[in-house]
C-alpha cells in the first residue's frame, strides 16, 4: 500500500512540473504608442466601418486596421495586439485578434491587415 502511494505521488509531481507547449504561446504583443486614427466607412452601406490606427511602430506594422466608427485611444497610449482563442464547440476553435490599450478600450482587428496586405496571424508566428 505504501509503495503504491509513493509511486502515484512521484508520477503526479513529475506531470505538474512539465510545461505544455501550448502554455508558451504568445497571446499579447506590443505594437507601439497610439498617435492618431482615420475612419473609413462603406461606400454602399454593405460593408464594415474600419478605423486605421497609426502607432509609433508604423514602420514595422503599418497602419493597423480594426472594426469601428471612432477610436477612443488617447495620444501616447501603449497599444497591444491580443489574440484570443474561441472554441464554440468541443472539436474546433479559432483565433480572434483585438487591439487594446492598458485600460478598458479595445477594438477587434481585421484578419487581413490591409495596409501591408498581410494576415494578422503572421505577426504571432
Amino acid at each position: 500500500m505504501l509503495v503504491a502511494m509513493t509511486a502515484s505521488c512521484s508520477t503526479l509531481r513529475k506531470s505538474t512540473s512539465e510545461i505544455a507547449e501550448d502554455d508558451l504561446i504568445i497571446t499579447r504583443k506590443y505594437v507601439g504608442d497610439f498617435i492618431e486614427y482615420r475612419h473609413t466607412g462603406p461606400e454602399n452601406y454593405e460593408g464594415p466601418n474600419i478605423i486605421w490606427i497609426k502607432t509609433t511602430m508604423e514602420n514595422q506594422y503599418g497602419k493597423i486596421s480594426a472594426y469601428g466608427r471612432r477610436c477612443d485611444f488617447a495620444a501616447g497610449d501603449r497599444l497591444y495586439l491580443r489574440r484570443i482563442f474561441y472554441s464554440p464547440g468541443i472539436v474546433s476553435g479559432y483565433w480572434v485578434y483585438v487591439i487594446e490599450n492598458d485600460g478598458a478600450v479595445s477594438y477587434r482587428a481585421t484578419d487581413l491587415q490591409h495596409d501591408r496586405e498581410v494576415f494578422i496571424k503572421t505577426w504571432f508566428e
